[in-house]
C-alpha cells in the first residue's frame, strides 16, 4: 500500500511540476548563469556550470533521476534529495532547506543558489560526477561559443 501511495504521490508531483517546465537554449541559460553570479564562483565559470547542466539534465529544469539508493535527483543540477532538497519520501539532510519539487520549474534562481551552496560546502564542482568526467580540465570556451558571455574563472568571487 505504501509503493502506490508514494508512485501516486510522484506521478502527481511531476505531473504539476512539469506544466511550469522549461528546457533552456544554451545561450539563454548561460545569461541567467551570469545574472545568477555564477560566472567566477569559487573559481568555475559559466562553461563549467552549463557543462554540468547539460550532462546532468539535458537543460532540462522538470528532470528527475531515480536512485538504486531510493533517493531522487531534480532540476537542471540534478540536486540529490538525501542531501540537498526534501521529496518527502526519503530521509533527507535538506542542506537547501527546501522541497525538491521547487528544483523542477523554470524559476532556477533556487536552483542556483543550491548548487552554489553544494560547490561551497564541498569546496569544488566534484560533487557532480559529470563534472569530473566531461568538464574538469576541459576547453569550456564552446559552451559559450556564440554566447553573450565570457570565460570567467576569479576566485575572488566566493560570496559564500
Amino acid at each position: 500500500m505504501q509503493a502506490w501511495v508514494t508512485l501516486i504521490v510522484t506521478l502527481a508531483t511531476l505531473m504539476v511540476a512539469t506544466v511550469d517546465a522549461k528546457i533552456y537554449e544554451r545561450c539563454e541559460l548561460a545569461m541567467k548563469l551570469e545574472t545568477a553570479g555564477l560566472n567566477g564562483f569559487r573559481g568555475y565559470s559559466i562553461g563549467d556550470w552549463l557543462c554540468v547542466a547539460h550532462y546532468e539534465s539535458g537543460f532540462d529544469t522538470s528532470f528527475v533521476d531515480h536512485n538504486p539508493d531510493g533517493s531522487s535527483e531534480y532540476g537542471i543540477f540534478q540536486l540529490n534529495s538525501a542531501w540537498w532538497c526534501s521529496n518527502g519520501i526519503t530521509p533527507s539532510q535538506n542542506l537547501c532547506h527546501m522541497s525538491c519539487n521547487d528544483l523542477l520549474n523554470r524559476h532556477i534562481m533556487d536552483d542556483i543558489m543550491c548548487a552554489k551552496r553544494v560547490v561551497a560546502l564541498h569546496g569544488s564542482m566534484k560533487a557532480w560526477d559529470s563534472w569530473s568526467r566531461h568538464c574538469a580540465g576541459h576547453d569550456l570556451s564552446e559552451w559559450l561559443k556564440g554566447c553573450d558571455v565570457h570565460l570567467k574563472t576569479d576566485a575572488s568571487n566566493t560570496e559564500w
